[in-house]
């Protein structure tokens, strides 16, 4: 296992760990509808990083919202909705399928088709969903 592979392994178990038995009693009272305002606020601090060209902090914060991300997965993958694994395979797929010039061999002219490919993919897959 790689070192990018033990630590998100890490991340994985502490998050198990804080909403286990023993855990810590804020993070194992939280939900999806609780979280949401610390992803705001996460999300506004990350931002605010960005602005300010603060690298330390918005390693910080990147991190934060990490955690949160994680830990919407976990409480899902409690109520067997979808766990991290779900959500990864989720967005490769995704990625994939936005970017056939890179990986199917599409060919675009420029930036401007490469906005109009996006908007008809994603199009796609809604209509798909509904």
């Amino acid at each position: 296992m790689c070192e990018i592979e033990k630590q998100f392994r890490e991340l994985l178990d502490i998050v198990k760990k804080l909403r286990g038995k023993s855990g810590c009693p804020w993070d194992k009272k939280q939900t999806i509808t609780s979280l949401t305002k610390y992803l705001r606020e996460e999300f506004n601090e990350l931002l605010l990083a960005i602005d300010n060209n603060d690298m330390e902090n918005l390693c910080e914060e990147a991190g934060d919202l990490l955690f949160l991300i994680v830990m919407i997965a976990e409480i899902n993958a409690e109520s067997k909705v979808f766990d991290i694994a779900d959500v990864i395979n989720a967005i490769c797929e995704k990625l994939i399928r936005r970017h056939p010039h890179v990986f199917a061999g599409v060919t675009v002219e420029d930036e401007e088709a490469l906005r109009t490919q996006w908007q008809m993919i994603k199009s796609q897959e809604k209509s798909k969903r509904n």
